[in-house]
């Protein structure tokens, strides 16, 4: 009675050892994911600021069609998600990148870079690349 008692002890031990390590695999997944879904959203609001600043007149503080002149706010430079950079401005093209907070790949020492994309406004369109 004593034996078969000690192997379901062990057996408990592995289990509830087992689901640790699932659940904080599927948290490191959740976490970059979410940080992923958020450093692309900064990004699509920050180039609706600039395509709103492309179609305002000069009288209202706006590019006139250009985006040349147009700046980001203090909040969205650098936030809980990442950090934001214009990476060039020309007058009907501007270059967005955003560098999340957690890293890309295997959860423990196989992870890579930061997550980093860039996003590509002009006038009519945008175009999101990621960086590996």
């Amino acid at each position: 009675m004593g034996q078969q008692q000690l192997h379901l002890i062990v057996l408990g031990i592995i289990i509830v050892g087992l689901s640790i390590a699932v659940g904080l695999i599927r948290f490191n997944t959740n976490a970059i994911q979410s940080n992923r879904d958020a450093v692309i959203l900064d990004l699509n609001n920050l180039s609706l600021d600039a395509i709103s600043y492309y179609k305002k007149d000069d009288s209202f503080v706006g590019g006139n069609y250009s985006f040349l002149g147009f700046t980001m706010s203090d909040q969205l430079n650098e936030n809980e998600d990442g950090i934001y950079t214009v990476i060039s401005i020309q007058p009907q093209r501007i270059i967005f990148q955003g560098v999340g907070v957690e890293k890309e790949g295997d959860s423990g020492c196989n992870q890579g870079n930061n997550i980093t994309y860039q996003l590509i406004v002009e006038p009519t369109e945008s175009e999101l690349i990621k960086f590996q």
